[in-house]
């Protein structure tokens, strides 16, 4: 006999506020934007380095991760992307999963970690590539180019998705054009010059390794479930989301694989740095088109490009600080509509939640972003006086934990729906019933709370674990740990303040129903 769903089932207990903005969204979104929106939001560049830095074991922990994590996290969104399709996406998800308090804490993690990554981490990176194709950045032209480049990503995100969402889209094709010629590029340099040559013992798996690679390829990994942020903005979820979430699958892992394994071909393991290790491939391979190379006793490669070598090195430069900028855009977009949901929900501030009228996206919290990326970038510059490696690795590396805490609610959220909304429509299904479920659940809770727990305690279950330390912190374990445990102290105390400072909104309750068709109820 066919249980029958229980009252509450099939609606999002919201608020009225929901409502009032919810009127102001328009439907710009379909396949062709949501497919490219992935890409960009996938294939990030800025931790090419960080990864090829592990040496050929990096590669190899790629194709197991991409097997074992990313195509379960692929099954995973394309069921909740589908099934739950509301504003919000993940927030969303682990609202009605776990309730309204522990989404908006989540959600804070969530959204943070990304002002975090472009005022840092993006924003270091793309001074550092101009500096070196073109020109260093010194004193006020540092903060002038920092300044517009943190600025443009948050103009590009109070856009209307009809207009902004172009700003992924180029972003998607300058990566497929970048990585694709870069690896192309590789193979033309190998027919002249050879390559540095990694054995097949190199490959060999060991826990070190692991342990430090899990981190970075998670990072490298998660955001599938960003289009559904923008969820009432879709124009048909329910079949666009299952489509594009698994055809960026293959797309991504295509694209990671090929540059990272031509890095680890050019470039002495040695001199793979986690902020230059792209930059110096890059750099190295294009003096096929001219240019030479010198070689140093020690075995570092230090490549000086002329002629086309350097019209061609600088164009793609130019590509990779604007693939750079287009991945902040994209995630900004993204995790600042979650978090503005949050805020017409009751979970945060009921302002975060304003969107304007005229653009239909969340400005008060977009503006906000680029407020808090404004101040890290400042407080980068001020703090490590000139060291931009040390700096790296620190805001890296807190933009990486936040995320993974962040997941570690966002993926049993597929298990737990499974049972409290059983009876919710579900155009695409983990396939293997509720062992599937299961699996998929397990596999990508496990390897977030992993990525955590390695994060933050760098060496995790090795022999001597500050001998992983990263870069710039080499017998500094303290000031490590300080650098990532403070600040996610400080923004779950913000998670907690949000959801008391939103008990006015949440006090005017609205249902609203898990099924498109149905008109919501007001309480």
């Amino acid at each position: 006999m066919a249980s029958s769903a229980r009252a509450d089932e099939l609606v999002d207990h919201t608020t009225k506020a929901a409502l009032e903005e919810k009127a102001k969204l328009q439907k710009h979104f379909g396949r062709f934007d949501i497919f490219f929106f992935l890409i960009c939001t996938l294939v990030g560049l800025d931790t090419l380095g960080a990864v090829s830095n592990d040496g050929a074991q990096a590669f190899t922990w790629l194709v197991f991760l991409g097997v074992f994590f990313f195509v379960p996290y692929a099954l995973l969104a394309s069921e909740l992307g589908s099934s739950f399709t509301e504003e919000g996406g993940a927030y969303i998800w682990v609202k009605l999963a776990f309730g309204r308090f522990t989404a908006a804490i989540n959600s804070v993690l969530y959204w943070l970690s990304n002002p975090i990554w472009l005022g840092g981490t993006l924003t270091i990176l793309a001074v550092t590539t101009f500096g070196d194709f073109f020109t260093p950045l010194t004193g006020i032209w540092k903060y002038l180019f920092s300044l517009a480049f943190i600025w443009f990503a948050v103009w590009a995100a109070i856009l209307s998705f009809g207009v902004g969402k172009w700003i992924p889209t180029i972003g998607a094709f300058v990566r497929i054009a970048v990585l694709g010629g870069f690896t192309l590029t590789v193979v033309l340099y190998a027919l002249d010059h050879g390559v540095h040559g990694v054995s097949t013992g190199d490959f060999k798996p060991t826990w070190g390794i692991f342990i430090a690679a899990v981190p970075v390829l998670f990072f490298n990994f998660v955001g599938f479930e960003l289009p559904n942020a923008a969820g009432d903005e879709m124009k048909d979820p329910q079949k666009d989301v299952p489509f594009t979430v698994l055809r960026a699958t293959i797309g991504t892992l295509l694209l990671y694989g090929g540059p990272i394994l031509a890095i680890l071909l050019v470039l002495p393991t040695s001199q793979i740095t986690s902020l230059g290790g792209f930059l110096d491939a890059m750099k190295t391979v294009f003096t096929v088109y001219g240019g030479h190379i010198e070689t140093a006793a020690d075995g570092t490669v230090t490549a000086t490009l002329t002629g086309a070598g350097k019209v061609l090195g600088d164009l793609a430069a130019i590509a990779f600080i604007l693939a750079l900028l287009s991945s902040g855009t994209t995630w900004i977009m993204g995790a600042d509509r979650a978090q503005a949901v949050a805020g017409f929900d009751g979970a945060a501030p009921r302002w975060f939640g304003v969107f304007s009228k005229r653009w239909g996206t969340p400005i008060v919290v977009n503006i906000l972003s680029g407020v808090f990326s404004t101040i890290v970038m400042f407080l980068a510059y001020a703090l490590t006086s000139g060291s931009a490696g040390k700096y790296f690795t620190v805001v890296l590396s807190l933009a990486i934990s936040t995320t993974t805490l962040a997941y570690v609610l966002v993926f049993p959220a597929l298990i737990k729906l499974r049972y409290t909304h059983a009876h919710v429509p579900r155009p695409y299904r983990v396939p293997g019933g509720m062992a599937g479920a299961w699996i998929v659940s397990i596999l990508t809770t496990g390897w977030a709370a992993l990525a955590t727990v390695a994060l933050l305690y760098p060496g995790f279950g090795t022999a001597h674990p500050d001998d992983s330390l990263p870069e710039g912190f080499e017998h500094a374990r303290g000031a490590f740990e300080r650098s990532q445990f403070i600040p996610l102290a400080v923004l779950l105390g913000i998670g907690v303040l949000f959801y008391w400072s939103g008990r006015k909104t949440r006090a005017e309750q609205v249902d609203l129903s898990l099924i498109p068709e149905a008109p919501p109820t007001i309480a």
